[in-house]
């Protein structure tokens, strides 16, 4: 496959990046701000016809989950790997839906469509929702939303300007456990907040190499590469090393582990807690240098207080790495106010998912299971009911409709993005505290953090800002 000639712009504050928004080319497509880039009303007996982009790996559940609604039908499927386990499993599943491997020609016939699955790399989130919004489209993007903190921001723009229904696939959110948990914050039975500490202390098997791979190999029949890198510089294909699932291991793909499981650990924090942007943010890690991700970090954001929480300020601090959690010192726990483990073991910490430390009581909620009280002994015999769970794909179908609501919109997931991201612009400053505020767009701290807030864009991919 020839690929396209390319050119990097060169990474800029926000405000640079935001000129020429009356119009602009969204991958090529040309964008006007015309009546027909807002989403239309639906009758309640009307079809959603759905697009997915990104039919494999999780993609591929995203679609089926979303397809189980009897009034979606799917009529167009997009990916860059044509393969049995990409665009193939999908076109057997939907042999009746139209195919591309370039979302950009998948858009062009944008009348045959309302509502787009974004369900690609991190970093190719951003340019295809925002094209998508700005037709009209309502749109199910998967976590976490963007690849940068200034694209989180635009695609909650753009959800409002245009009028669109939107879903961020931080899916456990609708499963009993989450919702639990944040009922019984919203209950007031932990009392008023004093502290969050969230992890994942599992592996990183994605994190193949310590830097880019001198060299290339041929790109197998039916990749299409260049689409593949889409928004990002151009590097020859390695095998094994990025598509299809190994790409989270680098910066220029992905937000690593934090942003991996951030969207779903830390999303009934927000929820519960009523959190909005952070005031400052500070992380330690392994060393990094600018092309894979780190092995291990820890990060303090510090949030204003909430009506739930003890104070004027509450820090919430994640924890990442194999085997990395927070000490139970930290958490005022000793091994015998947890539940014993298999075969009477010792009480441990679940392998992810957060405590939320309050005045009356604390509450594990584990990544993801029922939530439940600690110390143990002072809560034996106590019951705590199960909130019904909620079905987070069909919902995005009804809310199109009109008869039903999101959980996750943009609004309310675009700001968990960006806190999540923030935190892995820490963990490249480590040691560093970095003020934000978000009103302005603009982060106080050493140089170079700010220009992490964005990035550059290959020419021809440059995404349709609002």
């Amino acid at each position: 496959m020839t690929a396209r000639k390319t050119r990097v712009c060169s990474r800029s504050g926000p405000a640079a990046n935001a000129v020429s928004r009356r119009r602009l080319l969204a991958g090529g497509i040309a964008v006007g701000l015309s009546a027909r880039g807002y989403a239309r009303a639906f009758g309640a007996n009307e079809r959603v016809r759905i697009a997915s982009i990104g039919c494999g790996g999780k993609g591929f559940s995203d679609l089926l989950d979303t397809a189980k609604s009897p009034h979606a039908d799917v009529v167009a499927l997009c990916d860059i790997d044509e393969s049995k386990g990409h665009l193939g499993n999908a076109v057997e599943k939907f042999p009746m839906a139209k195919t591309f491997t370039d979302w950009r020609r998948l858009l062009d016939d944008a009348a045959a469509l309302d509502a787009v699955i974004v369900s690609t790399p991190d970093h190719m989130h951003a340019a295809p929702a925002l094209a998508a919004m700005h037709l009209g489209k309502h749109v199910q993007c998967q976590k976490p939303l963007t690849h940068t903190v200034f694209e989180a921001r635009q695609l909650r723009q753009a959800a409002e300007r245009f009028g669109v229904v939107t879903q961020m696939g931080n899916q456990i959110q609708s499963h009993p456990a989450y919702r639990t948990a944040v009922k019984l914050v919203h209950d007031g039975k932990l009392g008023a907040v004093t502290a969050v500490h969230s992890w994942q202390s599992g592996g990183m098997p994605w994190r193949k190499l310590d830097d880019r791979p001198a060299g290339g190999a041929d790109v197998p029949a039916g990749v299409h590469w260049d689409e593949w890198l889409g928004v990002a510089e151009q590097r020859p294909f390695q095998p094994e090393i990025y598509h299809p699932f190994n790409w989270r291991g680098w910066q220029a793909f992905s937000n690593g582990q934090l942003g991996d499981f951030g969207c779903h650990i830390l999303d009934p924090v927000f929820m519960a807690l009523g959190l909005t942007a952070p005031l400052s943010v500070r992380a330690e890690a392994t060393p990094m240098n600018d092309e894979v991700w780190y092995t291990k970090s820890t990060v303090r954001w510090t949030f204003p207080g909430t009506p739930r929480t003890a104070g004027p300020t509450v820090d919430v601090t994640w924890y990442d790495g194999p085997g990395h959690k927070p000490s139970l010192d930290t958490l005022g726990l000793v091994p015998g106010d947890l539940p014993p483990g298999k075969d009477g073991a010792e009480g441990a910490l679940p392998g992810s998912g957060s405590v939320i430390l309050g005045t009356k009581a604390s509450l594990v909620v584990p990544h993801f299971a029922m939530p439940y009280f600690v110390p143990v002994e002072r809560f034996v015999g106590t019951t705590i009911e199960p909130e019904a769970a909620r079905d987070h794909y069909t919902s995005w179908i009804d809310a199109i409709r009109g008869t039903d609501r999101t959980t996750s919109p943009f609004s309310y997931s675009g700001p968990l993005t960006e806190t999540v991201l923030l935190g892995t612009i820490a963990a490249r400053h480590p040691g560093a505290l970095l003020g934000w505020d978000s009103a302005a767009l603009s982060l106080r701290g050493p140089a170079g953090a700010s220009a992490l807030l964005t990035k550059g864009y290959r020419d021809g991919w440059q995404p349709a800002w609002v």
